[in-house]
Protein backbone atom coordinates (compact mmCIF):
# COMPACT_ATOMS: atom_id res chain seq x y z
CA UNK A 1 0.00 0.00 0.00
CA UNK A 2 1.34 3.09 -1.10
CA UNK A 3 1.62 5.80 1.77
CA UNK A 4 0.24 9.38 1.83
CA UNK A 5 2.54 11.92 1.25
CA UNK A 6 2.04 14.98 3.51
CA UNK A 7 4.02 18.12 3.62
CA UNK A 8 3.16 21.13 6.32
CA UNK A 9 4.98 24.08 6.11
CA UNK A 10 5.51 25.79 9.52
CA UNK A 11 6.43 23.88 13.04
CA UNK A 12 3.97 25.94 15.35
CA UNK A 13 1.29 24.30 16.97
CA UNK A 14 -1.34 23.65 13.96
CA UNK A 15 2.06 22.28 11.95
CA UNK A 16 2.94 20.12 14.30
CA UNK A 17 0.08 18.83 15.73
CA UNK A 18 -1.21 17.90 12.44
CA UNK A 19 2.27 16.12 11.66
CA UNK A 20 1.61 14.35 14.96
CA UNK A 21 -2.08 13.48 13.62
CA UNK A 22 -0.73 12.28 10.14
CA UNK A 23 2.23 10.36 11.05
CA UNK A 24 0.03 8.22 13.23
CA UNK A 25 -2.65 7.59 10.40
CA UNK A 26 0.55 6.11 8.50
CA UNK A 27 0.95 8.98 6.41
CA UNK A 28 4.95 9.92 4.72
CA UNK A 29 5.12 13.44 6.62
CA UNK A 30 7.52 16.14 5.94
CA UNK A 31 7.58 19.02 8.08
CA UNK A 32 9.59 22.22 7.03
CA UNK A 33 10.78 25.28 9.26
CA UNK A 34 13.16 27.72 9.73
CA UNK A 35 11.94 28.91 13.14
CA UNK A 36 12.25 26.29 15.27
CA UNK A 37 9.80 23.28 16.48
CA UNK A 38 6.86 24.68 18.38
CA UNK A 39 6.65 27.95 16.28
CA UNK A 40 5.99 31.81 17.65
CA UNK A 41 3.46 30.15 20.28
CA UNK A 42 6.50 27.84 21.94
CA UNK A 43 9.20 30.21 21.54
CA UNK A 44 8.06 33.94 22.11
CA UNK A 45 4.73 34.20 22.23
CA UNK A 46 2.42 31.70 24.59
CA UNK A 47 4.68 29.78 26.58
CA UNK A 48 7.00 32.46 27.48
CA UNK A 49 3.98 34.99 28.47
CA UNK A 50 2.56 32.80 29.80
CA UNK A 51 5.74 31.87 32.26
CA UNK A 52 6.09 35.58 32.96
CA UNK A 53 2.46 35.74 34.32
CA UNK A 54 2.96 33.16 36.23
CA UNK A 55 5.78 35.12 38.18
CA UNK A 56 3.87 37.87 38.38
CA UNK A 57 0.96 35.80 39.73
CA UNK A 58 3.35 34.81 42.84
CA UNK A 59 4.33 38.10 43.28
CA UNK A 60 0.39 38.91 43.76
CA UNK A 61 0.40 36.24 46.20
CA UNK A 62 3.09 37.64 48.33
CA UNK A 63 1.16 40.97 48.01
CA UNK A 64 -1.89 39.43 49.27
CA UNK A 65 0.17 37.03 52.41
CA UNK A 66 -0.07 40.59 55.26
CA UNK A 67 -4.23 40.21 54.28
CA UNK A 68 -4.00 35.88 55.19
CA UNK A 69 -1.91 36.73 58.53
CA UNK A 70 1.66 36.54 56.53
CA UNK A 71 4.21 39.21 57.65
CA UNK A 72 6.78 39.35 54.46
CA UNK A 73 8.83 42.65 55.49
CA UNK A 74 8.60 43.16 51.78
CA UNK A 75 11.63 41.56 51.11
CA UNK A 76 10.35 39.79 47.70
CA UNK A 77 12.12 41.51 44.70
CA UNK A 78 12.59 40.36 41.06
CA UNK A 79 15.83 39.00 39.42
CA UNK A 80 14.86 39.96 36.02
CA UNK A 81 17.82 38.75 34.38
CA UNK A 82 17.38 34.97 36.16
CA UNK A 83 13.43 35.49 35.26
CA UNK A 84 14.11 36.10 31.43
CA UNK A 85 16.53 33.14 31.10
CA UNK A 86 14.19 30.93 32.76
CA UNK A 87 11.64 31.79 30.49
CA UNK A 88 14.00 31.58 27.39
CA UNK A 89 15.21 28.09 28.64
CA UNK A 90 11.71 26.57 29.52
CA UNK A 91 10.58 28.05 25.91
CA UNK A 92 13.69 26.05 24.30
CA UNK A 93 13.23 23.11 26.31
CA UNK A 94 9.69 22.63 24.85
CA UNK A 95 10.77 23.19 21.77
CA UNK A 96 13.31 20.18 22.17
CA UNK A 97 10.28 18.22 23.50
CA UNK A 98 8.05 18.85 19.83
CA UNK A 99 11.31 17.74 17.86
CA UNK A 100 11.49 14.30 19.96
CA UNK A 101 7.74 13.86 19.76
CA UNK A 102 7.92 14.37 15.96
CA UNK A 103 11.23 11.96 15.62
CA UNK A 104 9.32 9.37 17.48
CA UNK A 105 6.91 9.42 14.74
CA UNK A 106 9.38 9.36 12.33
CA UNK A 107 8.08 12.85 10.78
CA UNK A 108 11.13 14.32 8.87
CA UNK A 109 12.03 18.26 9.63
CA UNK A 110 13.77 20.25 7.23
CA UNK A 111 15.17 22.96 8.96
CA UNK A 112 14.70 25.61 5.87
CA UNK A 113 12.71 28.66 4.71
CA UNK A 114 9.94 27.03 2.44
CA UNK A 115 7.38 28.18 -0.18
CA UNK A 116 4.97 26.98 -2.44
CA UNK A 117 6.27 25.85 -5.70
CA UNK A 118 2.63 25.00 -7.29
CA UNK A 119 -0.53 23.02 -5.32
CA UNK A 120 1.94 19.79 -4.68
CA UNK A 121 5.36 20.86 -3.81
CA UNK A 122 6.99 23.00 -1.27
CA UNK A 123 10.91 24.47 -2.00
CA UNK A 124 12.45 24.10 1.20
CA UNK A 125 16.29 25.92 0.58
CA UNK A 126 17.75 23.01 -1.60
CA UNK A 127 15.18 20.83 -1.69
CA UNK A 128 11.50 19.86 -3.09
CA UNK A 129 9.32 18.37 -1.29
CA UNK A 130 6.34 16.76 -3.34
CA UNK A 131 3.02 15.99 -1.70
CA UNK A 132 -0.29 14.51 -1.65
CA UNK A 133 -1.48 17.48 0.63
CA UNK A 134 0.07 20.54 2.06
CA UNK A 135 -0.29 22.18 5.00
CA UNK A 136 0.40 25.65 5.13
CA UNK A 137 0.85 27.08 9.28
CA UNK A 138 3.14 30.06 8.79
CA UNK A 139 1.72 32.07 11.73
CA UNK A 140 1.36 35.78 11.84
CA UNK A 141 3.55 38.83 13.13
CA UNK A 142 3.32 41.57 15.52
CA UNK A 143 1.83 44.58 13.37
CA UNK A 144 4.20 47.46 13.52
CA UNK A 145 2.63 50.76 14.35
CA UNK A 146 3.61 53.39 11.90
CA UNK A 147 5.22 55.99 13.05
CA UNK A 148 6.82 53.49 15.87
CA UNK A 149 9.51 51.19 15.26
CA UNK A 150 10.43 49.00 17.50
CA UNK A 151 14.67 49.08 18.19
CA UNK A 152 14.19 45.95 20.34
CA UNK A 153 15.69 47.84 23.48
CA UNK A 154 13.10 50.55 24.41
CA UNK A 155 10.47 50.49 21.76
CA UNK A 156 9.21 46.86 21.96
CA UNK A 157 7.25 44.09 20.54
CA UNK A 158 5.91 41.56 22.99
CA UNK A 159 8.55 38.82 20.90
CA UNK A 160 11.49 41.35 22.16
CA UNK A 161 10.62 41.44 25.79
CA UNK A 162 12.50 38.52 26.72
CA UNK A 163 16.06 39.77 25.30
CA UNK A 164 15.82 42.25 28.52
CA UNK A 165 18.13 41.97 31.76
CA UNK A 166 16.01 44.46 33.81
CA UNK A 167 12.37 44.94 34.38
CA UNK A 168 11.15 47.92 32.20
CA UNK A 169 11.23 50.89 35.39
CA UNK A 170 8.04 52.82 33.89
CA UNK A 171 6.10 50.64 31.12
CA UNK A 172 3.77 51.79 28.60
CA UNK A 173 1.40 49.75 27.03
CA UNK A 174 0.02 50.77 23.54
CA UNK A 175 -3.27 48.44 23.00
CA UNK A 176 -5.66 47.37 25.09
CA UNK A 177 -6.67 43.98 23.63
CA UNK A 178 -5.89 40.63 25.04
CA UNK A 179 -2.17 40.52 24.95
CA UNK A 180 -1.82 44.41 25.81
CA UNK A 181 -3.92 43.55 28.69
CA UNK A 182 -1.87 40.47 29.81
CA UNK A 183 1.36 42.10 30.22
CA UNK A 184 0.43 45.73 31.47
CA UNK A 185 -1.12 43.06 34.69
CA UNK A 186 1.70 40.95 34.90
CA UNK A 187 4.60 44.05 34.51
CA UNK A 188 2.47 45.99 37.17
CA UNK A 189 2.32 42.50 39.69
CA UNK A 190 6.47 42.71 39.03
CA UNK A 191 7.00 46.13 40.35
CA UNK A 192 7.14 48.27 36.87
CA UNK A 193 4.99 51.30 36.89
CA UNK A 194 2.60 50.90 33.74
CA UNK A 195 0.56 53.12 32.07
CA UNK A 196 -1.88 51.50 29.50
CA UNK A 197 -2.93 53.36 26.29
CA UNK A 198 -5.89 52.38 24.73
CA UNK A 199 -7.97 53.82 21.89
CA UNK A 200 -11.55 52.57 22.95
CA UNK A 201 -13.44 53.74 26.08
CA UNK A 202 -12.24 50.49 27.98
CA UNK A 203 -9.75 47.91 28.06
CA UNK A 204 -10.44 44.37 26.24
CA UNK A 205 -13.17 46.05 24.08
CA UNK A 206 -14.24 43.23 22.57
CA UNK A 207 -14.85 41.13 25.86
CA UNK A 208 -17.66 40.88 28.27
CA UNK A 209 -18.39 44.41 29.45
CA UNK A 210 -18.81 43.01 32.79
CA UNK A 211 -15.42 41.31 32.78
CA UNK A 212 -13.30 43.99 31.36
CA UNK A 213 -15.14 46.85 33.61
CA UNK A 214 -13.70 44.45 36.76
CA UNK A 215 -10.77 44.07 35.35
CA UNK A 216 -10.01 48.08 34.50
CA UNK A 217 -11.03 48.51 38.00
CA UNK A 218 -8.51 46.15 39.76
CA UNK A 219 -6.05 47.22 36.98
CA UNK A 220 -6.23 51.61 38.82
CA UNK A 221 -6.81 49.99 42.35
CA UNK A 222 -3.36 48.55 42.50
CA UNK A 223 -2.24 51.91 40.54
CA UNK A 224 -2.16 51.35 36.82
CA UNK A 225 -2.52 54.63 34.80
CA UNK A 226 -5.21 54.01 31.88
CA UNK A 227 -5.49 56.20 29.59
CA UNK A 228 -8.87 55.58 27.50
CA UNK A 229 -10.01 56.67 24.05
CA UNK A 230 -6.25 58.07 23.44
CA UNK A 231 -4.92 56.21 20.24
CA UNK A 232 -1.23 56.62 20.17
CA UNK A 233 0.17 58.49 17.01
CA UNK A 234 4.06 57.83 17.38
CA UNK A 235 6.71 57.07 19.85
CA UNK A 236 9.91 58.18 19.94
CA UNK A 237 12.94 57.34 21.91
CA UNK A 238 16.01 59.61 23.50
CA UNK A 239 18.20 57.28 25.18
CA UNK A 240 16.78 55.88 28.46
CA UNK A 241 13.41 57.64 27.53
CA UNK A 242 10.33 56.89 25.32
CA UNK A 243 7.58 59.46 24.33
CA UNK A 244 4.30 58.08 23.18
CA UNK A 245 2.59 60.75 21.31
CA UNK A 246 -0.98 60.76 20.97
CA UNK A 247 -3.07 62.12 18.60
CA UNK A 248 -5.22 64.40 20.98
CA UNK A 249 -1.00 66.26 21.68
CA UNK A 250 -0.83 65.09 24.85
CA UNK A 251 2.05 62.74 25.47
CA UNK A 252 3.37 59.89 27.68
CA UNK A 253 6.96 59.27 28.78
CA UNK A 254 8.50 56.37 30.62
CA UNK A 255 11.35 53.81 30.57
CA UNK A 256 10.24 51.30 28.12
CA UNK A 257 7.47 51.44 25.67
CA UNK A 258 5.13 47.75 24.63
CA UNK A 259 3.76 47.40 21.36
CA UNK A 260 0.49 45.21 21.18
CA UNK A 261 -1.35 46.86 18.37
CA UNK A 262 -2.71 43.56 16.46
CA UNK A 263 -1.47 40.63 14.35
CA UNK A 264 -0.39 40.38 11.05
CA UNK A 265 -0.43 37.02 8.79
CA UNK A 266 3.03 35.57 7.08
CA UNK A 267 1.69 34.80 3.89
CA UNK A 268 4.37 37.32 1.42
CA UNK A 269 6.87 35.57 -0.13
CA UNK A 270 5.39 31.75 0.39
CA UNK A 271 3.86 31.83 -3.78
CA UNK A 272 0.26 31.21 -2.27
CA UNK A 273 -0.96 32.42 -5.27
CA UNK A 274 1.50 30.35 -7.79
CA UNK A 275 -0.36 27.59 -5.75
CA UNK A 276 -4.25 28.93 -6.28
CA UNK A 277 -4.43 30.12 -2.66
CA UNK A 278 -6.31 33.09 -2.09
CA UNK A 279 -5.93 35.17 0.40
CA UNK A 280 -8.42 38.27 2.19
CA UNK A 281 -7.86 42.01 2.09
CA UNK A 282 -5.76 41.68 4.95
CA UNK A 283 -3.96 39.07 3.77
CA UNK A 284 -4.89 35.60 5.58
CA UNK A 285 -5.13 33.03 4.26
CA UNK A 286 -9.45 31.78 3.15
CA UNK A 287 -10.49 28.10 4.80
CA UNK A 288 -13.73 27.03 5.12
CA UNK A 289 -14.49 24.89 8.23
CA UNK A 290 -12.36 21.77 7.60
CA UNK A 291 -9.24 23.80 6.59
CA UNK A 292 -9.13 23.83 3.09
CA UNK A 293 -7.99 26.47 0.64
CA UNK A 294 -8.93 27.91 -2.79
CA UNK A 295 -6.68 25.27 -4.11
CA UNK A 296 -6.91 21.59 -3.99
CA UNK A 297 -4.97 19.44 -1.73
CA UNK A 298 -3.58 22.71 -0.09
CA UNK A 299 -4.82 23.27 3.58
CA UNK A 300 -3.87 25.96 6.09
CA UNK A 301 -4.31 25.96 9.62
CA UNK A 302 -3.17 28.72 12.53
CA UNK A 303 -2.85 32.35 13.35
CA UNK A 304 -2.05 32.52 8.68
CA UNK A 305 -5.76 31.68 8.24
CA UNK A 306 -7.28 34.73 10.85
CA UNK A 307 -9.55 31.96 12.64
CA UNK A 308 -9.68 33.09 16.25
CA UNK A 309 -5.75 33.27 16.81
CA UNK A 310 -5.43 30.58 19.50
CA UNK A 311 -2.84 27.83 20.15
CA UNK A 312 -6.07 25.41 20.47
CA UNK A 313 -7.55 26.77 17.82
CA UNK A 314 -4.55 26.30 15.35
CA UNK A 315 -4.03 22.83 16.86
CA UNK A 316 -7.23 21.37 15.89
CA UNK A 317 -7.59 23.22 12.82
CA UNK A 318 -4.51 21.28 11.63
CA UNK A 319 -6.01 18.13 13.16
CA UNK A 320 -8.79 18.26 11.08
CA UNK A 321 -7.28 18.88 7.98
CA UNK A 322 -5.37 15.59 8.06
CA UNK A 323 -8.41 13.72 9.18
CA UNK A 324 -10.33 15.38 6.19
CA UNK A 325 -7.18 14.47 3.57
CA UNK A 326 -6.67 10.83 5.00
CA UNK A 327 -10.10 10.26 4.81
CA UNK A 328 -10.76 9.46 8.03
CA UNK A 329 -14.33 11.07 9.45
CA UNK A 330 -14.47 14.43 11.00
CA UNK A 331 -16.92 17.22 11.50
CA UNK A 332 -15.95 20.63 10.87
CA UNK A 333 -14.55 23.15 13.37
CA UNK A 334 -17.34 24.36 15.78
CA UNK A 335 -16.00 27.76 16.94
CA UNK A 336 -18.74 28.42 19.22
CA UNK A 337 -17.22 25.95 21.26
CA UNK A 338 -13.90 27.07 21.63
CA UNK A 339 -12.68 28.04 25.62
CA UNK A 340 -10.58 31.23 25.73
CA UNK A 341 -8.73 32.68 27.92
CA UNK A 342 -7.35 36.12 29.58
CA UNK A 343 -4.26 36.07 31.70
CA UNK A 344 -4.96 39.02 33.48
CA UNK A 345 -4.79 38.67 37.34
CA UNK A 346 -7.89 37.41 37.66
CA UNK A 347 -8.09 35.61 34.68
CA UNK A 348 -11.34 36.11 32.40
CA UNK A 349 -12.60 32.64 30.87
CA UNK A 350 -15.16 32.78 28.14
CA UNK A 351 -16.70 29.77 26.16
CA UNK A 352 -20.06 29.67 23.88
CA UNK A 353 -22.42 32.34 23.62
CA UNK A 354 -21.70 35.84 24.19
CA UNK A 355 -23.26 38.69 26.64
CA UNK A 356 -23.25 40.97 23.56
CA UNK A 357 -25.20 37.95 21.29
CA UNK A 358 -27.63 38.35 24.80
CA UNK A 359 -28.13 41.89 24.63
CA UNK A 360 -28.49 42.36 20.80
CA UNK A 361 -30.66 40.07 20.55
CA UNK A 362 -28.77 37.50 18.59
CA UNK A 363 -29.35 34.80 21.05
CA UNK A 364 -31.89 34.27 23.54
CA UNK A 365 -30.71 32.98 26.70
CA UNK A 366 -31.53 33.68 30.18
CA UNK A 367 -28.18 35.10 32.35
CA UNK A 368 -26.86 34.59 36.06
CA UNK A 369 -24.07 36.64 37.86
CA UNK A 370 -22.67 35.03 40.97
CA UNK A 371 -20.00 36.94 42.18
CA UNK A 372 -17.20 34.78 43.49
CA UNK A 373 -17.15 37.08 46.58
CA UNK A 374 -19.98 35.16 48.29
CA UNK A 375 -17.25 31.96 47.51
CA UNK A 376 -15.80 30.54 50.61
CA UNK A 377 -12.34 29.52 49.34
CA UNK A 378 -12.43 32.91 47.60
CA UNK A 379 -12.78 34.14 50.94
CA UNK A 380 -10.21 31.77 52.42
CA UNK A 381 -7.41 33.31 49.93
CA UNK A 382 -8.51 36.91 50.26
CA UNK A 383 -9.98 36.97 47.08
CA UNK A 384 -12.73 39.18 46.39
CA UNK A 385 -12.45 40.16 42.74
CA UNK A 386 -14.51 37.76 40.02
CA UNK A 387 -17.74 36.51 39.01
CA UNK A 388 -18.78 33.10 37.11
CA UNK A 389 -22.15 33.81 34.83
CA UNK A 390 -24.11 31.65 32.77
CA UNK A 391 -26.00 31.58 29.96
CA UNK A 392 -28.75 29.00 29.37
CA UNK A 393 -31.74 28.66 26.71
CA UNK A 394 -35.34 29.62 28.17
CA UNK A 395 -36.62 26.65 27.01
CA UNK A 396 -34.61 23.77 27.40
CA UNK A 397 -32.61 24.90 30.16
CA UNK A 398 -29.30 24.09 27.92
CA UNK A 399 -26.18 25.54 28.76
CA UNK A 400 -25.25 27.59 26.16
CA UNK A 401 -21.58 29.54 27.24
CA UNK A 402 -20.47 31.06 30.57
CA UNK A 403 -17.57 33.90 31.85
CA UNK A 404 -15.89 33.03 34.25
CA UNK A 405 -13.29 35.80 36.20
CA UNK A 406 -11.33 34.55 38.76
CA UNK A 407 -7.75 33.31 39.86
CA UNK A 408 -7.42 29.89 37.51
CA UNK A 409 -10.30 30.90 35.53
CA UNK A 410 -8.68 28.92 32.48
CA UNK A 411 -8.98 26.08 35.03
CA UNK A 412 -12.17 26.45 35.85
CA UNK A 413 -13.81 27.03 32.70
CA UNK A 414 -13.73 23.68 31.68
CA UNK A 415 -16.76 22.68 33.79
CA UNK A 416 -18.75 24.79 31.42
CA UNK A 417 -17.11 24.00 28.72
CA UNK A 418 -17.93 20.26 29.07
CA UNK A 419 -21.74 21.65 29.41
CA UNK A 420 -21.91 23.45 26.21
CA UNK A 421 -19.98 20.79 24.41
CA UNK A 422 -22.27 17.96 26.00
CA UNK A 423 -25.30 19.63 25.41
CA UNK A 424 -26.24 19.95 29.50
CA UNK A 425 -28.90 21.44 30.96
CA UNK A 426 -28.39 23.61 34.12
CA UNK A 427 -30.12 21.01 36.16
CA UNK A 428 -27.12 18.37 35.23
CA UNK A 429 -24.64 20.99 36.01
CA UNK A 430 -26.35 22.18 39.15
CA UNK A 431 -26.52 18.57 40.53
CA UNK A 432 -23.05 17.70 39.80
CA UNK A 433 -20.84 17.36 42.60
CA UNK A 434 -18.67 19.99 43.57
CA UNK A 435 -15.94 19.81 46.35
CA UNK A 436 -16.80 22.20 49.15
CA UNK A 437 -14.59 24.49 49.69
CA UNK A 438 -13.65 25.20 45.94
CA UNK A 439 -13.66 27.71 43.85
CA UNK A 440 -15.53 25.58 41.23
CA UNK A 441 -18.47 25.41 43.74
CA UNK A 442 -19.51 29.13 42.43
CA UNK A 443 -20.51 27.41 38.77
CA UNK A 444 -22.63 24.81 40.66
CA UNK A 445 -24.19 27.46 42.89
CA UNK A 446 -24.34 29.64 39.83
CA UNK A 447 -26.30 26.61 37.89
CA UNK A 448 -28.55 26.51 40.70
CA UNK A 449 -30.10 30.16 40.98
CA UNK A 450 -30.03 29.98 37.41
CA UNK A 451 -32.23 26.28 37.44
CA UNK A 452 -34.54 28.18 39.77
CA UNK A 453 -35.14 31.22 38.13
CA UNK A 454 -35.64 29.80 34.81
CA UNK A 455 -37.89 27.49 36.16
CA UNK A 456 -37.03 24.49 34.69
CA UNK A 457 -37.75 22.10 37.19
CA UNK A 458 -40.30 22.37 40.04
Amino acid sequence: MVRRRIAILGGGPGGYEAALVAAQLGADVTVVDSDGLGGACVLTDCVPSKTLIETSNAMTMLNRAPGLGIATGGLATVNAARLYERITDLARAQSRDIAARLAAEDVKVIKARGRLAGPSTIKAGDEQVTADAILVATGASPRILEGAQPDGERILTWRQLYDLTELPRDLIVVGSGVTGAEFASAYLALGSRVTLVSSRDRVLPQEDEDAASLIEDVFRRRGMTVLGRSRAKAVSRDRDTVTVALDDGRTVTGSHCLLTVGMIPRTGGIALDEAGVKVDAHGFVEVDRVSRTSATGVYAAGDCTGVLMLASVAAMQGRIAMWHTLGEAVGPLRLGHVAATIFTDPEIATVGVSQRAVTAGDVSARVLKQPLATNPRAKMAGVSDGFVKLFSSPGTGVVLGGVVVAPRASELILAVSVAVEQHLTVEQLARTFAVYPSMSGSVTEAARKLMEFTGDIP
